[in-house]
């Protein structure tokens, strides 16, 4: 990784680390639907190489482990829950020709983010379905806060495209 792309990939954390304090919701057993804490990594994967993004999302997923002071229940929800879940920011990458793109590349990410917090709630966490509950189905409605984190993160992307992802590739 070039020494100016190490940097942004730096700051978009950074920035990613301070928006997820902002939390419109906050869920029991951990998630939360935050004031855009993706869009800076967003931004950054859509001038940088899904390895590059990949690893950003990856470092960011790390510290919301760390810095929360959620212990780690099972060695798989480090990937399920954390690695997978926020390095899957990296396929914004693969969507940079326009907003349009970008937008739908940002859809398939979150997508697959749900899917990862998914399986883990699914796989990992079942036991706190309720009694009579699928655990499938408790995991499903559960990981919801995704999909509006994805509407909220959508929608300030689509704003923002236009006056900041020409001069972040520019000054790349």
């Amino acid at each position: 990784m070039k020494p100016r792309t190490l940097a942004y990939a730096g700051v978009a954390i950074a920035l990613s680390q301070i928006l997820s304090y902002i939390k419109f919701l906050e869920m029991p057993q951990g998630g939360s639907v935050t004031l855009g804490s993706m869009v800076p990594l967003t931004l950054f994967a859509l001038m940088a190489t899904p390895g590059e993004a990949f690893l950003a999302g990856g470092v960011y997923g790390i510290l919301q482990l760390v810095l929360s002071g959620a212990p780690l229940y099972h060695p798989l929800s480090l990937l399920l829950d954390y690695i997978l879940p926020f390095g899957s920011i990296a396929v914004v990458s693969c969507f940079t020709t326009s907003k349009s793109k970008a937008v739908m590349g940002l859809v398939i990410a979150f997508l697959l983010r749900y899917l990862s917090h998914f399986l883990s709630g699914w796989l990992l966490f079942g036991s706190y379905a309720p009694e009579g509950q699928a655990p499938w189905l408790y995991s499903a409605v559960y990981n919801a806060s995704v999909l509006v984190e994805m509407l909220l993160t959508v929608v300030i992307v689509y704003i923002v495209y236009d006056r900041v992802v020409p001069r972040l590739r520019r000054n790349a």
